[in-house]
């Protein structure tokens, strides 16, 4: 990718994408590529900034749509470290209260949840019903 380079690596079974340089429209749909294909959907993916100087909006966009598919399956996509020209973009765009930002890795993996349990309670309200049995109420009033 012009001006920027993306390297991966995995920390607590969570995918980790660092950033380092400058990334603007150039760059978008390659970024695009490279982290639509490395985001899970219901997985968590860490985007490591603190060695990117430089985003403008459209590479915005290839974070965002990498978070609507981590988010699909209950994922998501945290932002670690991003400096203050990234933070002012995510404000600017609208997006700073749509993603998690955190200080650093350590604390964007310490903060992911851990899995769910296998059986959710929606998921066992529909499995009920499909046997012919009524599902639990959600109002737990029959």
């Amino acid at each position: 990718m012009p001006g920027v380079e993306l390297s991966t690596s995995a920390c607590d079974g969570h995918v980790v994408v660092a950033l380092r340089g400058e990334l603007d429209v150039a760059g978008a749909p390659e970024l695009q590529a490279a982290i639509t294909a490395l985001v899970a959907r219901g997985e968590y993916m860490v985007i490591d900034m603190p060695a990117l100087d430089f985003i403008d909006c459209r590479p915005l966009g290839a974070l965002v749509q990498a978070r609507v598919l981590a988010r699909r399956g209950g994922g998501d996509v945290v932002l670690a470290a991003p400096q203050r020209h990234a933070r002012r973009v995510l404000a600017v765009t609208g997006q700073d209260e749509a993603f998690w930002v955190q200080a650093n890795v350590a604390a964007a993996i310490a903060g992911i949840p851990r899995r769910r349990r296998r059986y959710s309670w929606r998921r066992l309200a529909v499995r009920t019903a499909r046997r012919g049995r009524a599902a639990p109420s959600r109002t737990g009033t029959g």
